[in-house]
């Protein structure tokens, strides 16, 4: 399984699929995974274009396409949240998330990439960041505001995780029977379910149906930078269901780095994963240049050797 790149790296300053698709594969790509801002006319011109037999497409993001009448700016993974407590906003969240589903049935990809929701409740990550970047982790200012946090989330984590879980009823059902996998993806905020714990309670209710963890390199760093879990912890608690990766660095707590540049040695994941594993390299333009990841596909086809 060789390395896909996602669209969220150049779809803001792309205005056709074919210019996506293009430039990505003037890097050496010839896979991408769809990210969660492209609009169905765009999702379209990239079906045309993977119809022909131009690109692969691995795996598509969580609500792929966006949902209507949303600007690009709005139309985030968790604009509906599939842990509302509201009925409404959690139905329009699991109708959009079988929607994805549905996208990546046609477009002979095998996963969609989920968010499971969120906690409703104030998140105070960027304030944990901000401290952690001041040299203050070991302050007790910052130990008063990860309680804060710990305590906050634990009021409400119940209520919400019911609802995630009532949710993906639904969505695994229908997964398995368009034999797409879905997968959980430890996540950025701290608010944001699923929590490390949260992963293994998903994952073993579901454990009949294909429902898998999505591992995000960035997001269990910055945790990891900021004293929330220990280093590859949700590698090895849940590597065992393991179904792909994004792939990006970190420098400062600011994720979504090229692969090559940054604080995460990607060998430490080689106890981790198998060939069969999705691997999409998921930074962000400017962050990473074209030439950046050129520099990382060959980084990281050298570090996974065997593996891709």
């Amino acid at each position: 399984m060789s390395l896909a790149l996602s669209t969220a790296w150049n779809y803001t300053h792309a205005n056709h699929g074919k210019e996506i698709v293009e430039e990505i594969k003037k890097l050496g790509f010839g896979k991408i995974e769809l990210n969660f801002s492209l609009n169905s006319r765009l999702v379209d011109e990239i079906a045309r274009i993977a119809e022909k037999g131009e690109i692969e497409i691995t795996s598509v993001h969580n609500f792929c396409p966006t949902p209507e009448g949303l600007t690009r700016e709005r139309a985030l993974p968790d604009c509906f949240s599939l842990a509302s407590l509201d009925e409404t906003q959690r139905e329009r969240a699991v109708f959009y998330s079988k929607r994805s589903v549905d996208t990546a049935k046609r477009l002979k990809a095998k996963a969609v990439v989920l968010h499971s929701g969120r906690n409703e409740i104030s998140d105070h990550t960027r304030e944990l960041i901000a401290l952690w970047q001041k040299g203050q982790k070991e302050t007790p200012a910052f130990s008063a505001l990860k309680i804060k946090m710990q305590e906050e989330r634990k009021q409400v984590a119940v209520g919400h995780l019911a609802q995630i879980l009532k949710s993906l009823e639904e969505l695994a059902l229908y997964a398995q029977e368009q034999k797409i996998a879905l997968g959980i993806e430890n996540r950025f905020y701290f608010r944001e379910i699923p929590s490390l714990e949260e992963v293994g309670i998903i994952l073993g209710k579901f454990k009949d149906f294909p429902v898998y963890y999505w591992h995000d390199s960035g997001h269990a760093r910055i945790f990891e930078n900021l004293g929330l879990v220990k280093e590859n912890e949700y590698l090895d608690l849940y590597g065992h269901r393991l179904f792909g990766l994004h792939l990006h660095n970190v420098l400062g707590c600011v994720d979504h780095q090229s692969p090559n540049k940054g604080e995460i040695d990607f060998k430490s994941f080689l106890p981790y994963i198998k060939k069969e594993h999705l691997k999409v390299i998921e930074s962000h333009s400017p962050l990473a240049s074209g030439q950046d990841l050129k520099e990382s596909k060959g980084y990281l086809e050298r570090t996974f050797d065997g593996k891709l």
